[in-house]
């Protein structure tokens, strides 16, 4: 029997064959599920949910949005360790008035700090600042590249996370929860839309700064969506994934004739027991198959020309910040829905020098700066900023007074971490360019005016593929769950083109 005949009987008796476990999940005999049926909220709340349907054969095939899409693909730019706005996009001269004074009891009452005790001092900002472009957009002279492109952004300076520590915050803010298990942003987009590249996942992650994040892989997993929606870490240095070379005396086409015995043994188990996760591996090894031919490619970014490189500051065959933005544009020309960066080496205590406001950010900043230029002026040049919507973030902000530790001043100059606001920024398809929305405080501590929870600029990041937020939802422990959680969130529309 052929595969494709194969496929289609596994498709057509998979519902006849189920787990226990399928079983009672799905069973309307029981007395939970009657009660479940009687509930018609419930019922209509289901009757409403967005399902994607992807092909049977292909649990990454393209889905059309079901609401009007603005971008087709997204890269997201974190910066592990949270840097301080107020050294970068927060300009405020009444900070700098206050440097060395003492910080206000009403600043520190009811609040939690990592590093904050006895009563601090205000600390004004360490860099000079100046407006660019005509929207006169405030930025630090830590970011001259950067500076050139204030009027292709869209910055938000009121941001707000409930967690104050790295771990948690940066669960919040790629996940939509403090704790593991639930899935990444890049796994609602890939679950939700698919991608238009067979060849390549539909969610590729791309690491620098020497680290990984404080969480590791839960920054980028699937949680409780099929595992073939998880990202997919390759590496800008030595091979891009492990193994992807076949052993030696494996030729191409004795691995495509192992692969197609294996997939109907598992084709076979799945018209018996009707687990999903055998299609989900059928998918992920014939994904590995063709990435073998295309992952390479896409990686390789030595055939880029010279002007090129001298742009993005990269140096092949190296791992490092630049070299993942050029990367994240290739794999960008190639289709990947969603392309995350993390950058290790923001955590800008006094602890050290290297993490020093005055000493180690200096040197992240001189890192990112060039290379964010340079990926904003290449998608621009190929038209490519239209339909690709760039995100920049920590995940959370710093406090306006400087860090102390036992009562005593650090050695090195350094913030807290604050949750009350930040400055993240969006540029590309959809969103409005050279403008800024929210403010904070003349001491950047808290929002002035407009507020954004997460949660609304998750809305408003699924809003722009062309997902309401309300609808897409997935099925988990008794709730339907979704990225923006339980309570009301809402599309910033302020920022909308």
């Amino acid at each position: 029997m052929s595969l494709d005949n194969l496929r289609q009987e596994a498709c057509v008796t998979a519902i006849d064959h189920q787990t226990r476990r399928h079983f009672l999940h799905g069973c309307t005999t029981g007395m939970g599920a009657m009660w479940l049926a009687s509930q018609n909220a419930s019922q209509a709340q289901a009757a409403n949910r967005f399902q994607p349907i992807h092909d049977a054969r292909n649990p990454l095939s393209p889905v059309a949005p079901p609401l009007p899409a603005k971008v087709k693909r997204v890269i997201y730019l974190h910066m592990i360790g949270a840097p301080s706005q107020l050294e970068l996009f927060d300009y405020k001269p009444d900070l700098e008035r206050l440097d060395g004074k003492d910080c206000p009891q009403s600043f520190l009452e009811g609040k939690r700090f990592a590093f904050i005790q006895g009563t601090p001092k205000m600390l004004g900002p360490q860099y000079p600042f100046a407006q660019y472009g005509e929207s006169g957009a405030w930025v630090s002279d830590r970011l001259p590249h950067f500076a050139k492109h204030v009027d292709d952004v869209c910055f938000i300076k009121t941001l707000q996370t409930d967690q104050f520590n790295h771990g948690p915050a940066q669960l919040m803010i790629h996940t939509g929860q403090a704790r593991m298990g639930y899935p990444s942003i890049g796994s609602w987009a890939t679950w939700g839309l698919g991608t238009e590249n067979e060849d390549l996942p539909g969610f590729i992650v791309l690491l620098s700064g020497g680290r990984q994040p404080r969480v590791g892989k839960a920054l980028w997993s699937g949680g409780f969506l099929p595992s073939v929606y998880q990202g997919v870490q390759c590496r800008s240095q030595g091979d891009p994934v492990l193994n992807i070379a076949d052993p030696t005396g494996v030729t191409r086409d004795s691995r495509r004739t192992m692969l197609d015995t294996l997939n109907k043994l598992n084709l076979r188990a799945n018209a018996e027991y009707g687990d999903p996760e055998t299609l989900t591996r059928i998918a992920q090894y014939e994904m590995a198959f063709r990435m073998q031919s295309a992952v390479p490619d896409a990686m390789n970014i030595n055939d880029e020309p010279a002007h090129i490189h001298e742009m993005y500051g990269t140096r092949p065959g190296k791992e490092s910040f630049a070299n993942n933005c050029l990367l994240a544009r290739r794999l960008a020309e190639r289709n990947v829905r969603f392309i995350q960066l993390f950058d290790w080496g923001w955590d800008s205590h006094g602890a050290a020098k290297s993490e020093a406001l005055n000493e180690g950010f200096k040197t992240k900043c001189e890192q990112m700066d060039r290379p964010i230029a340079a990926l904003l002026s290449d998608l621009k040049q190929r038209g490519m900023l239209e339909d690709t919507l760039v995100v920049w973030s920590g995940e959370f902000g710093r406090t306006p007074m400087r860090e102390n530790r036992g009562g005593t001043e650090m050695k090195f100059v350094g913030r807290d971490h604050n949750p009350g606001a930040t400055t993240m920024w969006m540029a590309g398809g959809g969103v409005k360019s050279g403008f800024t929305y929210g403010e904070t405080d003349p001491v950047g501590y808290s929002p002035a005016e407009n507020p954004v929870q997460l949660r609304d600029f998750h809305a408003t990041m699924m809003h722009l593929m062309g997902m309401d937020h309300n609808r897409t939802s997935y099925p988990f422990q008794g709730l339907d769950q979704k990225l923006t959680g339980v309570k009301p969130a809402r599309v910033i529309e302020e920022v909308l083109a």
